[in-house]
């Protein structure tokens, strides 16, 4: 291969690094600026809620947003001097209308209109009216919280305030502890780790173009996922490729003669791997919510980064540095070939051994962790959005205990004037509405709008159930709409739902022809698949059990599933392309068996550095306080450790072994030239 040839030489090498370089610094010079932030930013197109959204800017009260601010005397009724201390509360925040007294006498709601504007100027209001409320003096006992909608999109905001230092600080600790362990020399490690970091922060310079496509700003969400996998998938590919290069040195004394072989050798799993990466990723672009389209792309653009940084720039980095990079263990010519020994030779002998009985066994395993999702509930409600305790949850809980639970986020109705009447007498027969609003015209005097307030906070099942009364029952009324936090909470899993039916099977089909292309074959493909899609269920249930009983998390956030399963499968495959395609260059010249024994034996140790790695990696977005990545990482985590032990290291070479050549199917592998089929690696 002439690439490999090229970027090994010792002027190419430099170009490429001085090449790499420039343009490392062009995307830090050429970043563009984010999109401002929309308020329809992450709503699906055409649903009600973000038709509202869109027509709230024709009411006078659309132009503003409302925090309310709750007070509360626990344990008895308000006293003379907690009103006086509200009603110097509301003097400082400019509060028109009086304070909403509970019926239990033990609370006291102020709503304060806020300038409508973006999240930053949104999120600079509530900060503000917190710091005002919290400077009043008021009696001992009397607490003070500023909630609502505006309340609650600050917390979200201000989770991801510092988020891609603290990521990015984890992340590198994580890789490098693991790259230390892994390659057990004080220098080896840093090479990748500084490649791989450069790759990321060119992928952080080059996501404002794809939010400028997108339309959308990328969120701290997307870029702290999209971080996490650009350093994920670019370890996986430097560890494949330096174990490689060390195979090679020991049979060449030439280094770039050596790195040239192990490009030849390790680029074309590489390369498959991240193309079906990519490719799965992409199927996100058929998804409804903005959000997922946007991940989808980012993700995406960060993995072709990745590979490139792997393929071009990590090689060329290491033929300029001498063997002795690799000390203390340095490979020398002539040196045993891991293969021959050790842990994994002895692995990949015990399931040449007994086949059968370590495929019942893993396959009983794997059905046990799929038990797991029996009682997974999916769908969390704006209070369960956060693992630390965010003031905008304690006021809703707050405001819950004395008020209806769905007065912090109301449901708002748009209609045209004309029905105004009647749309209200219908809001008030719905089952689970506490309060309807009174109505507003707009400012052509064409629509009215009112908010409905829920018995139930928004997210749960009772406030989807009320949302769908309401449109049901307003269904008739010309330009009715039902929009409101509660609705597009309803939407946005209306929309997650058919996203997975249409992304999923995308997923599936995608890697299936990537790996028919790869291998030339069809049986191997769908078993591979069906292994990985086993792998998920397995995973997705055990870490249900683990996040239900240890972590406390009630429910899967709704994007969860989808997110899950498409970066287990993606990147599951990576771990069963890496063995299949070294199984099938070993089964050239030792058949199918002694290939797929060789295969495991070899790759054995680096898969599940890079498996040990890419879970860790992942788990590191527990470090955000925001529960929906904590989800995926711990999913991701425990999918890539089950893929990594059961499904690579036993069941997909148990089936090779019974399958035999049929396992290439209609492929044909050529027979060994010299070795007794019933020889074993030794492992001694």
């Amino acid at each position: 291969m002439r690439i490999a040839t090229a970027i090994t030489g010792r002027l190419g090498a430099i170009i490429v690094l001085l090449v790499a370089a420039g343009l490392t610094a062009l995307a830090f010079v050429t970043s563009p600026e984010q999109p401002a932030a929309q308020a329809t930013d992450g709503l699906p197109a055409g649903k009600q809620s973000t038709r509202v959204t869109e027509l709230e800017d024709r009411f006078p009260s659309g132009r503003t947003q409302t925090a309310l601010v709750v007070f509360e005397r626990a344990g008895g009724p308000l006293t003379e001097d907690d009103r006086k201390a509200v009603d110097r509360a509301r003097e400082a925040v400019h509060a028109q209308a009086p304070a909403a007294p509970s019926d239990d006498k033990q609370a006291l709601l102020v709503a304060v209109p806020l300038k409508a504007g973006g999240i930053e100027q949104v999120a600079g209001e509530v900060e503000r009216l917190r710091a005002t409320v919290a400077a009043v003096q008021r009696p001992e006992g009397l607490t003070v919280l500023v909630t609502g909608g505006p309340a609650f999109a600050r917390d979200i905001s201000a989770a991801f305030e510092g988020a891609d230092f603290t990521l990015l600080a984890a992340t590198a600790i994580v890789v490098a502890v693991l790259l230390l362990v892994t390659y057990r020399s004080p220098i080896l490690w840093l090479v990748p780790l500084a490649v791989i970091g450069t790759a990321d922060q060119v992928v952080a310079k080059l996501l404002p173009w794809v939010a400028k496509v997108a339309g959308q700003p990328t969120e701290g969400q997307v870029s702290g996922i999209v971080s996490v996998l650009v350093f994920g998938a670019g370890t996986d590919y430097a560890l494949l490729l330096i174990a490689r290069y060390r195979e090679e040195l020991r049979r060449t004394d030439s280094r770039r003669g050596a790195m040239a072989a192990a490009l030849r050798g390790a680029a074309p799993a590489v390369v498959g791997s991240a193309t079906t990466v990519v490719l799965a990723l992409l199927t996100l672009l058929f998804a409804v919510l903005t959000t997922n389209r946007t991940l989808g792309a980012a993700a995406a653009l960060g993995v072709v980064v990745a590979l490139a940084f792997g393929l071009v720039v990590l090689p060329a980095a290491l033929v300029c540095l001498p063997r002795g990079v690799f000390w203390p263990f340095v490979p020398h010519v002539g040196s045993d070939e891991p293969a021959h020994s050790g842990l994994w030779a002895r692995v990949a002998a015990g399931v040449q051994r007994r086949p059968r009985i370590v495929l019942a066994a893993a396959v009983l395993l794997l059905a046990g962790l799929a038990a797991g999702l029996a009682g997974t509930k999916i769908g969390l409600s704006q209070t369960e959005q956060f693992r630390t305790q965010v003031e905008s949850v304690t006021g809703a809980e707050t405001l819950a205990r004395h008020y209806p639970a769905g007065a912090a986020q109301p449901v708002t109705v748009i209609v045209n004037a004309p029905s105004a009447d009647r749309a209200v007498a219908v809001a008030h027969g719905v089952a689970g509405v506490a309060k309807v609003g009174d109505p507003e015209r707009s400012d052509d005097g064409t629509l009215v709008t009112f908010d409905v307030d829920l018995t139930s906070g928004s997210g749960t099942a009772a406030a989807d159930r009320t949302v769908k009364d309401l449109r049901t029952g307003l269904a008739g009324l010309p330009g009715a709409l039902v929009g409101g936090d509660p609705a597009a909470d309803l939407d946005e899993r209306d929309a997650n739902l058919r996203d997975d039916f249409v992304v999923v099977p995308l997923v599936l089909a995608v890697v299936l022809l990537v790996l028919v292309l790869l291998l030339r074959s069809l049986v191997a493909p769908l078993l591979l698949l069906f292994t990985v899609v086993v792998s998920f269920a397995a995973s997705l249930g055990a870490a249900s059990l683990v996040l239900r009983h240890l972590l406390d998390i009630p429910a899967l956030g709704t994007a969860v599933p989808l997110l899950a399963f498409l970066f287990l499968v993606a990147l599951g495959v990576d771990y069963n392309i890496f063995l299949a395609t070294r199984a099938r260059e070993e089964a050239t010249h030792l058949g199918t068996r002694e290939g797929m024994v060789r295969a495991l034996a070899t790759t054995g140790g680096v898969i599940t550095s890079a498996g040990i790695l890419l879970a860790a990696v992942f788990a590191v977005l527990g470090v955000l306080p925001v529960i929906v990545l904590t989800q995926i990482g711990v999913i991701v985590g425990i999918g890539v450790v089950v893929d990594t032990l059961i499904v690579r290291t036993i069941v997909v070479p148990a089936l090779a072994l019974l399958l035999g050549d049929a396992f290439w199917w209609p492929a044909r592998v050529a027979a060994p030239q010299s070795v007794d089929s019933r020889d074993q690696i030794s492992v001694s």
